[in-house]
């Protein structure tokens, strides 16, 4: 697995206007499914004479977490195209929502599906895109005559500080991307193992 991914820093919005019907996007930065329910919820409330709400959310680092939802347009003329618009802008930890009001002229299925995928880019357009990294935490226990050897490790690693707790026994939780965890750890192994040997 790549050890970065993209995702939004911000919540945006965005606009469309097709024959009279309004789609007002949204795209809001989500971390868990709770979060999108709680987020689907407040926009349900504050449209509430919407005719549709219609979203797509997309989680997790391996964006295998995700689901559509046409709230009642016909089927995959909303949720999938707004899905399809999280996809092709490879994002994940997102929710895009689009609320539609009718204008009294019916779309079609194609002029729905264009709609809907218009409504979405428009949101994710006005967003900020962020690459992250995926990341891991190693923690290292170790007496501390041995702090100046971790600390050189982190000098030249550079993982964030995550904790730390120096006493007779010392603890440190480091953050590091996922690519190069293998490596901190082996070396702040070594480390420990020296100090395992000089406890037994």
């Amino acid at each position: 697995m790549d050890d970065t991914y993209k995702t939004i820093t911000n919540p945006s919005e965005g606009y469309y206007i097709e024959k009279r019907s309004r789609f007002i996007s949204f795209a809001i930065p989500v971390r868990t499914v709770e979060e999108v329910k709680t987020e689907i919820a407040r926009l349900r409330k504050e449209y509430y004479d919407a005719r549709h709400v219609c979203w797509a959310y997309m989680l997790g680092a391996d964006r295998k977490t995700y689901r559509a939802n046409d709230d009642g347009e016909p089927s995959s003329t909303a949720g999938k195209p707004i899905l399809g618009q999280i996809n092709s802008n490879e994002l994940t930890d997102v929710l895009i929502v689009v609320v539609r009001y009718f204008g009294g002229i019916e779309l079609g299925t194609s002029g729905l599906i264009v709609a809907y995928r218009t409504a979405a880019a428009e949101a994710i357009a006005a967003a900020t895109i962020e690459e992250r990294t995926v990341d891991e935490d190693i923690t290292v226990v170790f007496e501390y005559p041995y702090l100046n050897s971790i600390m050189r490790i982190v000098k030249e690693d550079a993982p964030t500080i995550v904790a730390q707790k120096f006493d007779m026994d010392c603890e440190m939780t480091l953050r590091i991307r996922k690519g190069e965890a293998d490596r901190l750890r082996s070396r702040l192994q070594k480390v420990e193992t020296a100090y395992l040997k000089e406890k037994e």
